[in-house]
């Protein structure tokens, strides 16, 4: 089980880094970062025709649907700092009868790892999830290759309860995925919020 009370990384190690939700002007921002974390990390699962192209459009389309009102069933959170976004984590509440809602994303600027951040947004998330709909597990997939996502997700009490391959991907693609599930997300919620 996560001790988000006892934590190493509790909160992000940067200064002035402050979360809040995400709106439709941060579409392209979320955009650019999830289409670097995409090509540096699903190599391998996704086509490299896709991955190599304007993936940062089709995420500027998606992210722009995610983010216009109204936004029913569903939370962005982001972490910033000094303006820039730096980092977020979508949910998508209801999403699955026995396993919850879904975190569907949470991407982490590539050299601001291992700061504290992506720890910090998981605690985000899981409180609005807890906030409005209490009684909701959360889960997740992470792709078989994503071994660095996989330890993340383990260390934060995350259990991997199984397995499936998923895709096709946008552009094409499959992997196999592990699905990440925490039966009591509040154990996630950080006790110095």
């Amino acid at each position: 089980m996560f001790d988000a009370e006892n934590a190493d990384e509790q909160r992000p190690q940067l200064p002035g880094v402050r979360f809040r939700e995400g709106t439709g002007a941060d579409a392209v921002a979320i955009a650019v970062l999830h289409a670097d974390s995409w090509r540096r990390h699903y190599r391998g699962a996704f086509l490299d025709s896709y991955l190599d192209g304007d993936v940062v459009a089709d995420r500027v389309a998606e992210w722009s649907r995610r983010l216009a009102p109204p936004r029913l069933n569903q939370y962005t959170v982001v972490a910033e700092q000094d303006g820039e976004i730096i980092g977020f984590a979508h949910v998508v509440f209801d999403h699955d009868p026995r396993w919850g809602a879904l975190l569907d994303n949470l991407h982490v600027t590539s050299g601001l790892k291992r700061l504290g951040i992506g720890t910090a947004l998981l605690s985000e998330a899981a409180q609005v999830l807890v906030e409005q709909r209490p009684s909701d597990a959360l889960y997740l997939w992470v792709l078989e290759q994503n071994k660095a996502a996989q330890a993340f997700y383990a260390s934060r009490g995350g259990t991997c309860v199984g397995s499936d391959l998923r895709g096709p991907f946008p552009g094409g693609g499959r992997a196999t995925g592990y699905r990440y599930a925490w039966p009591d997300p509040s154990e996630l919620i950080a006790r110095d919020r």
